[in-house]
């Protein structure tokens, strides 16, 4: 992934853009400091999503924590 300056970037921006549609990515930065990416738009898959969340929940259904709360495990979790 190609870096590029803050101000280049500002100066450039409808050619990055172009090449950004051709599936080229960009890593923004200032003062030699990564500070974002340029990267082609991908739409969300809401199929995709939805099965992931269904996913989750037949996994939260046959998979428990032994009467255990949240809270216990992350007070456990502190005390090491």
């Amino acid at each position: 992934m190609a870096e590029i300056g803050a101000f280049e970037a500002k100066t450039h921006l409808p050619r990055l853009l172009r090449r950004v549609q051709q599936r080229e990515r960009f890593v923004i930065t200032k003062h030699n400091r990564p500070v974002a990416e340029l990267i082609p738009f991908r739409p969300h898959d809401s199929d995709k999503v939805r099965d992931a969340i269904a996913g989750l929940k037949a996994f939260q259904e046959t998979h428990s924590l032994d009467g255990l709360s949240i809270r216990e495990l992350i007070e456990e979790g502190r005390r090491y």
